[in-house]
């Protein structure tokens, strides 16, 4: 499965809200070192309930757009 993600970081309640065509994923982290993507991939993980191994951030790692592909 793939999908466009809209990422907020610095967020004060992070979590994962599935819109229209898009997901939104709201992480407490800042967007350094990696850090917020990582927030993404695990927080993605825990809400499609599939392990954080399986969640790929296919395009957009310095974006705030990303596409996700989470492998079956």
């Amino acid at each position: 499965m793939i999908f466009e993600v809209k990422v907020v970081t610095n967020s004060d309640k992070p979590g994962v809200w599935e819109q229209e065509d898009t997901v939104k994923v709201k992480v407490k982290s800042l967007p350094f070192d990696g850090k917020a993507n990582k927030e993404v991939v695990e927080l993605l993980a825990a809400h499609f309930k599939v392990d954080e191994k399986k969640v790929r951030i296919v395009s957009g790692e310095k974006s705030k757009k990303k596409t996700v592909e989470i492998i079956a």
